[in-house]
């Protein structure tokens, strides 16, 4: 019964992201040595998943690794230039041999249907072509790169119909000149102009490098573009980090509204990166996406939805549909891209200079993280420009949260003379008081 109820538990909080992202178009790009590392067939089943959920899949694959073992094979070295390789005319041989021999692993791992596995009775579509249009890097530093080029174009007007009518877009890391020669492109280009160009949702990168970290070895959940370019300045990267986030910040520059880095050597990251809060990725996007703010009549659902549990059990007094809207002017919300993760009220009591919060509620689910506490000083602030002394609340569970934040026992007597008279003696909440 348990599992039962955990069960029903995750789908109800999973609920908000299937149906946002509904009808949504992610590009989601993975390196070679995802592949090399066994991990495809596991992708191929999560990305078949976010497919059954109505969101429209284009998929971009990098070969480094399959490179360099073609190049091994011919006996032939691989020459590099600022982090790019040189690609002559024998190495851009070994760039088809990979990209072919990679296009039909993926193309297989997609075509299981293999029953008690989340493909079963899948028939997913996934549909590759001359997409690209690139052009040579050409002379660089007096390097020439030769074959090794950039996207110009991606023929989005194709790709469209292809993922409305159901398929998944497959890009190589190859793209063709109209003059009919092919180039040798990095998956991190191809990826950022496919999700530009087809003003995708999400860009997802599953990479090969470990999660984004600070100076001090902490780990970075979320960054704005601005926040990236600054870490990107301080150049402490190491280079294939650094390379990643170059390009998370172009496409956030260039209008993809999220952009993930998440590592591939956890199982089913994609999905806990896009279906859980905090993801187990870094996120760029053009703004913070947590907000603090005062409610508005749009979020009475969210807000009910929040408590109803903890009203459910007691632990606060419950309170209507009708009540919650005309009381809405008095409720600050904590917002996550779009949906309450917490809440609280502050009722005035002009006369005696106080005032009441009430219904402080942070979901389950992200406890422990710092929303209360940052819903109790942004309430704080909010009494203190109302011109308030003191806040007060009353509560029969949490007392000793609000002592270890400055808050003091007090008797009934203590609170504003509107108040006692509307104090319930039946649930006997403690008084706990904080000077301003």
């Amino acid at each position: 019964m348990e599992n039962a109820i955990q069960f029903v538990q995750w789908l109800r909080s999973v609920a908000p992201y299937i149906h946002a992202f509904r009808g949504k178009t992610f590009v989601v790009a993975f390196p070679g040595e995802l592949v090399r590392a066994g991990a495809l067939p596991v992708l191929a089943h999560d990305l078949s998943l976010l497919h059954a959920l109505g969101i429209k899949v284009v998929l971009v694959h990098g070969s480094r690794p399959q490179v360099e073992e073609q190049l091994g094979l011919r006996n032939l070295s691989a020459r590099y230039h600022n982090g790019l390789r040189i690609t002559d005319a024998a190495a851009m041989e070994c760039v088809k041999e990979a990209a072919g021999e990679l296009r039909l692993d993926i193309e297989a791992a997609f075509s299981q249907g293999l029953p008690n596995t989340p493909m079963a009775h899948a028939a997913i579509r996934i549909i590759s072509g001359n997409f690209v249009t690139a052009r040579p890097i050409g002379v660089i530093d007096g390097v020439d790169l030769e074959f090794t080029g950039i996207a110009r174009r991606i023929a989005y007007e194709t790709i469209h119909p292809i993922l409305s009518a159901g398929g998944l877009v497959l890009l190589s890391p190859l793209g063709f000149s109209p003059t009919g020669e092919a180039f040798n492109l990095t998956m991190e280009d191809v990826a950022v102009s496919a999700a530009t160009a087809l003003r995708a949702d999400k860009l997802i990168f599953i990479t090969e490098t470990p999660l984004l970290s600070d100076s001090q070895g902490y780990e970075v959940r979320e960054l704005t573009a601005h926040q990236a370019d600054i870490l990107l300045h301080h150049g402490n990267l190491p280079a294939d980090i650094a390379f990643y986030l170059q390009h998370c910040v172009k496409a956030t520059r260039a209008g993809v509204p999220r952009v993930h880095m998440v590592p591939h050597n956890l199982d089913g990251a994609a999905l806990l990166e896009i279906f859980t809060h905090d993801g187990v990725g870094t996120m760029i996007s053009t703004e913070n996406l947590e907000t603090l703010r005062e409610a508005t009549i749009e979020d009475v659902g969210g807000i009910l939805k929040l408590i109803e549990p903890l009203e459910a059990d007691g632990t606060l007094v419950k309170r209507g549909r009708e009540l919650i809207e005309r009381e809405i002017e008095y409720f600050s919300v904590i917002e996550h891209d779009g949906v309450i993760f917490g809440c609280a009220a502050l009722y005035p009591f002009p006369a005696e200079k106080m005032a009441e919060m009430a219904c402080l509620t942070v979901n389950p689910e992200v406890q422990s993280q710092g929303d209360g506490e940052r819903i109790l000083k942004h309430m704080e602030n909010r009494a203190r420009a109302a011109g308030f002394d003191k806040l007060f609340v009353l509560t029969t569970r949490t007392a000793h949260w609000f002592l270890k934040r400055g808050f003091v026992h007090a008797s009934v007597d203590a609170l504003p003379k509107d108040r006692q008279h509307m104090y319930n003696w039946q649930r006997k909440s403690q008084v706990l008081i904080k000077q301003l």
